[in-house]
């Protein structure tokens, strides 16, 4: 699991399908806490922490082939 979403019931995951769940949420949560209301909806339809950081990395500081050095 890589970060993907468990395609299952909660109530059949296991302790780590459970724990990787836990800390997603707790990332979201600490994420948009920081965001002003322009970025919140920027990432607000996101269902993982990673899918978040991404558009606000590229959103301020670009890809990686229009960075400077």
């Amino acid at each position: 699991m890589n970060g993907e979403i468990v395609d299952k019931p909660w109530s059949k995951w296991n302790d780590i399908e459970s724990k990787k769940a836990q800390f997603n949420c707790m990332a979201k949560n600490i994420i948009t806490s920081a965001l002003n209301l322009d970025e919140f909806f920027r990432v607000s339809q996101c269902s993982l922490a990673k899918e978040m950081w991404n558009i606000l990395e590229v959103t301020y500081e670009g890809t990686s082939d229009v960075k400077c050095g």
